[in-house]
């Protein structure tokens, strides 16, 4: 065993010494949170680099999911997924929603339309997909669906910074789509979020609802929360932006070396992100072991590579319908979701970040050639 472990991801950070101004900025200021000059800047400057004429900035992207449904009044039943970190459904469960699951796409592991409408009840009141790994859902067909049922439609979009579709920004769909600037994430604020939304009467009530629900110094109009972003995570994230463009093309380099060396493989597959109308992020890099084809199982293989210093993450697994706050639930059972469920077993995201030498690309693909 080594001394340097190569992990799923490390951060992406700017230069210190190019922080130190803003951070000498701030302690001049000596405001620290509650919308101050950095947080008014970040705002303005992401929502040009994203195109997108609404945005507010949050704390987490688990915070922002919350208020999201908040916003938008959701009541009663919400069909998503189950390919998905926690933070998607359990931001249904703490607005009292009940997630009803759909199984995914074979190809891109996102929610799949044609499952949606047997999925409706007179209770749905709306949709929340994932971008799954920074691939965009079937945007077209879910808004179709949406639009015949008069659903909302809440994009968890927390893998699709930067992402477009047709040229256009991937967070314009929707009603609303929800951001993460998680430090795994491409682009992170240490730890911070965003909701994106499509008028601007929608922005001032969600900046109400991250702020206690205050319309002035002396009158709150609604239960709010406390989620919005300070002045650090917000400074850190306007001088990230000068770096994220670089961040991506590496993660894209990183790519193209995975596939060249793993190609051909037998047993080990790729996710479909060759659409010619998608820019991707490149946010994951997720291979599917097929254990009859592939000789020993998804989970050997993750063994195997941790025996090497590799960690790999099983994203996602389990199922988020396999866990005993959800399992119990009708839509929660297996044979609803038979596609989720089998990739469940076989999903490995293997380590990506702009900084990872070709050398460690080398190693892990000669361990997972040579298993």
């Amino acid at each position: 065993m080594s001394d340097n472990k190569i992990y799923v991801t490390q951060p992406a950070m700017p230069p210190l010494e190019e922080f130190i101004p803003y951070l000498e900025q701030i302690w001049n200021n000596k405001w620290l949170t509650n919308n101050g000059p950095f947080h008014q800047q970040f705002e303005k400057e992401l929502a040009d680099y994203l195109g997108v004429k609404y945005l507010s900035l949050f704390s987490n992207g688990t915070l922002a999911l919350i208020t999201a449904l908040q916003a938008l009044r959701i009541t009663g039943e919400v069909i998503t997924t189950p390919f998905s970190f926690v933070a998607t459904t359990h931001s249904l469960w703490w607005n009292n929603i009940k997630p009803v699951f759909v199984d995914i796409e074979e190809n891109c592991y996102n929610l799949d339309p044609a499952k949606i409408e047997a999925a409706i009840t007179p209770q749905t009141t709306a949709i929340m997909p994932v971008h799954v790994y920074g691939n965009p859902c079937n945007v077209e067909e879910i808004q179709r669906i949406a639009d015949v049922y008069g659903l909302r439609v809440i994009y968890d979009a927390a893998h699709a910074f930067g992402v477009k579709k047709g040229g256009q920004s991937v967070l314009n769909w929707g009603d609303l789509s929800i951001l993460s600037f998680h430090a795994t994430k491409v682009y992170n604020t240490i730890e911070g979020g965003a909701i994106v939304c499509q008028d601007e009467k929608t922005k001032q009530r969600i900046d109400l609802l991250k702020n206690f629900g205050f319309r002035n110094e002396v009158t709150v109009i609604e239960p709010g929360i406390n989620a919005k972003m300070n002045e650090l995570q917000a400074a850190y994230g306007s001088l990230q932006l000068k770096y994220v463009d670089g961040y991506i093309v590496k993660r894209k380099e990183i790519t193209s070396l995975y596939k060249e060396l793993l190609t051909g493989v037998a047993g080990i597959s790729f996710i479909e992100d060759s659409r010619s109308d998608v820019e991707y992020n490149y946010a994951y890099f997720p291979i599917r072991v097929n254990t009859a084809e592939y000789g020993i199982s998804r989970d050997d293989l993750y063994l195997k590579m941790q025996e090497h210093d590799i960690f790999g993450r099983r994203y996602f697994y389990p199922l988020i319908s396999d866990f005993p706050t959800y399992k119990g639930m009708p839509s929660a059972k297996a044979d609803n979701l038979p596609v989720a469920t089998q990739v469940a077993k076989e999903i490995i995201c293997l380590p990506i970040y702009p900084h990872l030498e070709e050398s460690e690309i080398r190693k892990i693909c000669d361990i997972i050639r040579n298993k």
